[in-house]
């Protein structure tokens, strides 16, 4: 099985997901909002250094 994924795809994703779950928290006031809003800055983070190995990968095999 070959996995054909790009560098950098799968963290964009899932910090996606993870912001997406904390903007979430935040709003139905779930937890505690600095602990959503550090669940969301978390998500965040995985997305742009998702971001940023993807344009690096596109960049060098380009």
């Amino acid at each position: 099985m070959n996995m054909n994924v790009r560098e950098g795809l799968i963290p964009t994703v899932l910090g996606t997901v993870v912001t997406t779950a904390g903007v979430t928290l935040r709003a139905k006031k779930t937890i505690d909002p600095a602990i959503a809003w550090g669940i969301a800055g978390f998500g965040l983070a995985h997305v742009v250094l998702g971001a940023i190995d993807l344009v690096e990968h596109r960049n060098r095999f380009s």
